[in-house]
């Protein structure tokens, strides 16, 4: 994905109005956090989740440029943006003890996603924005805001859950439990860009609402693995 300006204030504008619609989301899913985690490390999960699009971005273009099948193509830049955004937060979290609770995992992994998802809309935006179509970035913004931001919060909360649901069971049972949050997580979200990329707008308000019903499944399972932190 290509920038197409040097232009400091267009570039200002499209990183705010990319990393608004994370900020809100990531406001949402943390405010009834009865134990917060260190705003410090919060914030370096966000920008490392902000970082992994640089290296996601490579190899997706690898992906479009070796694979033919259109098909695989969505599995595998879908997959490839979930083990990076994964990575990020491992980067982060491996063998330490911030970790300690069920619920600090999808905590950490969607503040990691929406950082992913910020820089992921700012680039997004930079194209409308240094062409001068300011309303085509306005609704591009909105639609991000409703679709894909919260669709990589979603699918790493997932992992996450899927990971916290697994916090007190064995290390073989841990690892199943994650690898069936990951075929969730790259699931969801090919299945999502089937029909965004596929459908020309058509079933646009079906896809946001088959999206809005795993959001409000993935919140249950979230209760769920709060109270075992209880």
């Amino acid at each position: 994905m290509a920038i197409l300006t040097t232009d400091p204030k267009v570039l200002l504008i499209a990183f705010v109005g990319g990393i608004i619609p994370s900020l809100l989301w990531l406001w949402f899913w943390l405010k009834e956090e009865e134990n917060p985690e260190p705003k410090l490390l919060l914030t370096f999960v966000f920008i490392l989740g902000m970082l992994s699009v640089m290296i996601v971005l490579p190899i997706q273009q690898f992906i479009q440029d070796n694979i033919n099948s259109y098909d695989a193509k969505i599995i595998l830049w879908a997959s490839a943006e979930e083990v990076l955004k994964f990575l990020a937060v491992m980067i982060v979290l491996y063998k330490s003890h911030n970790a300690d609770e069920p619920i600090d995992w999808p905590i950490y992994l969607i503040t990691g996603a929406l950082g992913f998802a910020a820089l992921e809309n700012t680039l997004f935006l930079i194209k409308p924005l240094s062409i001068n179509e300011a309303s085509t970035a306005i609704l591009s913004g909105q639609l991000r805001f409703l679709g894909s931001t919260l669709l990589h919060a979603i699918t790493s909360g997932a992992i996450g859950v899927a990971m916290g649901i697994s916090f007190f069971m064995k290390d073989w049972q841990k690892k199943l439990s994650v690898l069936v949050g990951f075929i969730i997580a790259i699931a969801l979200h090919s299945a999502f860009n089937f029909f965004i990329m596929g459908n020309d707008g058509n079933d646009f308000l079906k896809v946001f609402a088959f999206l809005w019903v795993v959001t409000i499944i993935i919140m249950l399972l979230l209760e769920k693995v709060r109270r075992m932190s209880e």
